[in-house]
């Protein structure tokens, strides 16, 4: 039998992963300036903080609006705005990125930790495809960097566990600790290194006595990366605390005193998510279905319902014949991975399942569903020529299949679906086209929705996607805060104007009419049948 030289396997498998990174950046940037249809304020909170560090050049390592939040994802945010200009596809540009570089990272890692191309091939295409990874890359959040950072960390770490490089566990380090300056989940990934380490031990004989000085190298450029932001905790000690200590199941107010009663209700539904039950939040997924779609989802249930039963054998073998396996460090890795990253979600009672918290288990979560793949590879060995391209085109025809459900599911369906509209605040971005599509000399309001004033332009947050789709556009335009002391007759509003209400305050739409008596309202709606619409006063002299 014919056996391909190791050349075109190479290029083979090059130009599949080719074609799997063209898929995953077409996924995450085609019409990202339309899907999702809308910007959250949330989003739109990043590019207010990003527009105003780009103006006074001062770039945070925290920024405090909005509960606070690392800054780095919103310094990369304002290089793109300043050199893309300000625009949607800027403000996302680096979740595009991310997520892009993150399929690259799992191939990168998985062929690492396997030596499988094949394998890795897979892995890669499960998170290119998926669609609560390429939901993620579409949304201007932080949080997308953690798979990446965590992904290429862990690559360089077996790279050089393989290889012995200090330069490995250098860049490892280094990446791993640029995590702290993504999200607040990350600040629990040191545990995952515990798990690690002890699986290490276990496996590695004298693995401290062999891998001590790249252990100090690890150490060292993890806090290289990790000290300016230490250093803004000691001057800053707010910044560290959890803004979401006040959903967390240890508060005797979310537990009601049944401490482990909570904690088997969150961790259960933070399980489901993957399988049964998903996220019901329409920013973070489709609801009510899983998070995975069924072959990932079988694929990774069956794979860690393996996982578990397999590594308490590795380990009995371990403590009582004294062997020493390495596929127990990689189990302890992933273990250890995936309940880490998953406590940020069932550790709290607000929201679940909670697909954005749990991102974390993003790369570990298809990892563990490419290890079937291993067990097909191996009895793919021994099959006869003619069954071997049976079940290789069934697989080829099987992942292909989920390829097109996901994108249809994303690009069509969800992409279509009125309350995708109304998660995103399309309406918003509404009020900001009708806006600008008014003529220059007629006088605009928006009447602002209330709470969370920023202090950069002294607006609510729900307002700030509203002040990015009108930057530096000259229109005329003013903004009215909610005021209910203000005496009736007295709104300081020029006539003739036109008033968009983000806020339908009947109260405020009185006392309009009552000092302009010919204003006349209006319901707008761009986008019918998409729950997008908006009123509208047209104030008369």
């Amino acid at each position: 039998m014919h056996v391909p030289n190791q050349s075109a396997v190479r290029l083979m498998s090059l130009a599949c992963l080719v074609v799997i990174l063209s898929l995953a950046l077409f996924l995450r940037a085609y019409n990202i300036e339309n899907i999702p249809t809308g910007l959250y304020p949330d989003e739109a909170v990043n590019a207010t903080d990003a527009l105003h560090a780009l103006k006074t050049h001062h770039f945070k390592l925290f920024y405090e609006n909005n509960q606070g939040r690392e800054g780095l994802f919103i310094n990369l945010q304002a290089l793109a705005l300043g050199v893309l200009g300000v625009s949607v596809f800027a403000l996302k540009f680096w979740s595009i990125v991310f997520g892009t570089l993150t399929v690259l990272g799992m191939y990168l890692f998985a062929k690492e930790i396997w030596q499988k191309r094949s394998i890795a091939l897979i892995t890669a295409y499960f998170t290119a495809i998926s669609f609560w990874a390429i939901n993620f890359s579409r949304i201007g959040f932080r949080a997308i960097m953690v798979p990446f950072i965590l992904s290429f960390s862990f690559y360089f770490f077996f790279r050089g566990l393989r290889t012995k490089s200090f330069i490995s566990f250098a860049l490892s380090g280094f990446i791993f600790a640029l995590g702290l300056h993504t999200y607040i989940a990350f600040r629990l990934t040191p545990l995952i290194l515990i798990f690690f380490l002890i699986g290490l031990m276990l496996s590695y004989e004298n693995f401290l006595k062999l891998y001590w000085k790249h252990a100090l190298t690890f150490i060292f450029f993890a806090f290289i990366a990790a000290v300016p932001m230490f250093f803004d905790f000691s001057a800053h000690p707010e910044h560290f605390n959890s803004r979401a200590a006040h959903v967390s199941i240890f508060s005797p107010e979310i537990n009601h005193g049944n401490f482990w009663g909570t904690l088997t209700k969150t961790l259960g539904l933070s399980l489901i998510k993957y399988n049964f039950v998903g996220d019901q939040n329409w920013r973070h997924n489709y609801p009510p279905y899983a998070i995975l779609d069924p072959i990932t989802g079988i694929a990774f249930l069956v794979g860690f319902l393996y996982l578990i039963p397999r590594t308490v054998k590795l380990l009995v073998r371990r403590l009582r014949d004294k062997d020493r396996n390495k596929e127990l460090a990689l189990n302890f890795l992933f273990i250890g991975w995936f309940f880490t990253m998953l406590m940020p979600e069932f550790l709290t009672d607000e929201g679940l399942p909670h697909a954005l918290r749990a991102i974390g288990t993003i790369p570990v979560v298809f990892l563990i569903a490419s290890t079937p793949f291993l067990w097909i590879g191996e009895r793919l060995r021994s099959a006869q020529p003619g069954m071997k391209v049976i079940i290789l085109s069934f697989i080829a025809f099987t992942l292909i299949g989920t390829g097109v459900f996901n994108g249809v599911k994303y690009l069509i369906f969800y992409a279509n679906n009125p309350k995708q509209h109304e998660a995103f605040n399309e309406n918003y971005k509404n009020m900001a086209q009708y806006l600008l599509a008014l003529p220059v000399e007629v006088k605009k309001y928006v009447y602002v929705s209330s709470g969370g004033i920023l202090p950069e332009n002294n607006l609510p947050i729900a307002a700030q996607p509203i002040t990015f789709f009108t930057y530096r556009k000259d229109i005329n335009l003013s903004f009215i805060l909610p005021n209910a002391d203000a005496p009736e007759g007295t709104l300081n509003i020029q006539a003739p104007s036109t008033i968009v209400l983000m806020n339908n305050d009947e109260d405020f739409i009185s006392s309009v009419q009552t000092q302009f008596p010919h204003t006349v309202q209006e319901t707008v709606d761009l986008h019918p049948g998409f729950k997008s619409e908006f009123r509208v006063l047209h104030v008369v002299q």
